[in-house]
């Protein structure tokens, strides 16, 4: 069997890291030149659903490297915009296993290396320069796939994890295709040296935090801080607001204009968190309108199919986005060594695949809208509420427990497949 993997992003390269072990023939096609050959983005949070992906399809040698270069995924803080602490989350609340299960941890991780670490050892695999264009469906039951430089190959699966405007979801599932959110995502990278840790107040230092207020939109921080050695730490903070209430040509603003308009927004906020989305990177400082995709009808299985963004794009609210994409690869990375070694048929495990990520899939979308939604809800009175309530919920563990305890682990509880030895 020959399984080629169109994009060599999270969810493919994790597929093909799968394959590639099981001894099963794969190819991943990317369009990228090579690995770092474009901005990767910022760090990601890799929850427990991540995390058994990863250990599941990665050689022990690379789960090792992966541990020892993330960062701790640390706790959660709810903050006023004078940074008035409201509650703060523990992580034996969010994720209760992770002390004594690594694969049940939750860690952060930068994106770039991510990427890196899942491509060691596929130099074999992965063919980079790779721009699909389309595919064809053969007499035989195989699959065709189609490149700009004239190029083709077969396969008896072809996958598409190419990505929110997957050319190969457009094809296999024409009336599937992501909407705006109303949400868009401004993000900086502020570089923790010495002096900038001084200026900034101990609990933007560490874990995860959410600042907000009245209006219509909100700010995300969240520390990546490597070991030793294993890269540069920052603090990724992401303003995110409803789109109405941002500039309409706001994608032709360069990064001075973006950070002019976000101190406007900001306006009367600690001179703190101002100070440091001023003096944010630059080059770092981007502008995303958030797409989200309804969940599909089902279709018949074939030789063709989809994973991660490509067919379930969600807002990056929640983290669900590239822990999905992981769980995609996980799965089919069990279900088709199965069928390399004669065991079962190709179009039933297929089938498998897309029924049980018709499940999560949706629920991670609705998850992430629900968090989106929730965050944005603008209004004096229901701030004023939700504050108190969150100072309630610090003060008073056992309600903080109750009140939080499903908010994280929730969505990374594992299904009933992950339980299992894979066979």
């Amino acid at each position: 069997m020959k399984v080629v993997v169109v994009g060599g992003g999270i969810g493919g390269l994790g597929l093909a890291q799968s394959l590639h072990r099981s001894g099963v023939d794969v190819e991943v096609h990317e369009r990228d030149a090579a690995v770092g050959g474009r901005w990767e983005g910022y760090r990601i949070h890799v929850n427990p659903t991540g995390a058994r992906a990863l250990h599941a399809c990665l050689p022990a040698r690379a789960w090792r490297e992966f541990r020892e270069t993330a960062g701790p995924g640390g706790d959660f803080g709810f903050l006023t915009e004078q940074l008035d602490e409201l509650v703060v989350v523990e992580e034996s609340i969010m994720y209760p296993a992770g002390p004594s299960d690594p694969a049940e941890d939750h860690y952060a991780a930068d994106r770039a290396v991510l990427r890196r670490l899942l491509a060691d050892g596929l130099d074999d695999v992965v063919r980079y320069g790779a721009e699909f264009v389309d595919y064809d469906l053969l007499p035989d039951g195989r699959v065709r796939a189609r490149f700009a430089d004239g190029r083709t190959t077969d396969a008896d699966l072809l996958v598409g994890a190419d990505g929110v405007r997957s050319r190969v979801r457009r094809r296999l599932l024409p009336t599937v295709r992501p909407r705006p959110t109303g949400a868009t995502g401004i993000a900086n990278k502020i570089w923790l040296t010495d002096e900038v840790r001084a200026a900034l107040p101990a609990r933007l230092r560490t874990g995860m935090n959410v600042v907000s207020t009245d209006a219509p939109f909100f700010l995300f921080t969240s520390v990546f801080e490597p070991p030793r050695g294993a890269g540069r730490p920052y603090l990724l903070c992401a303003l995110v607001a409803r789109t109405d209430a941002l500039p309409p040509d706001l994608a032709d603003l360069d990064a001075d204009a973006l950070r002019i308009m976000v101190d406007v927004l900001v306006a009367g906020w600690h001179p703190a968190l101002r100070r440091a989305l001023a003096e944010a990177d630059p080059h770092s400082r981007t502008a995303t309108a958030f797409h989200s995709t309804l969940p599909p009808a089902p279709w018949p299985a074939g030789p063709v199919t989809v994973l991660g963004d490509a067919i379930h794009a969600m807002p990056p609210i929640g983290g669900l986005g590239g822990n999905t994409a992981l769980r995609d690869a996980h799965l089919l990375g069990r279900l088709l060594p199965a069928v390399h070694r004669g065991e079962r048929d190709l179009l039933p495990a297929v089938a498998e695949y897309e029924a049980e990520m018709r499940e999560y899939g949706p629920a991670a979308v609705r998850y992430s809208l629900e968090q989106q939604d929730q965050a944005l809800a603008a209004g004096a009175a229901g701030a004023a509420v939700t504050r108190a309530f969150f100072r309630l919920c610090g003060a008073v563990p056992p309600l903080r427990r109750r009140v939080f305890a499903k908010s994280w682990i929730g969505p990374a509880m594992p299904r009933e497949w992950e339980l299992r030895p894979a066979a």
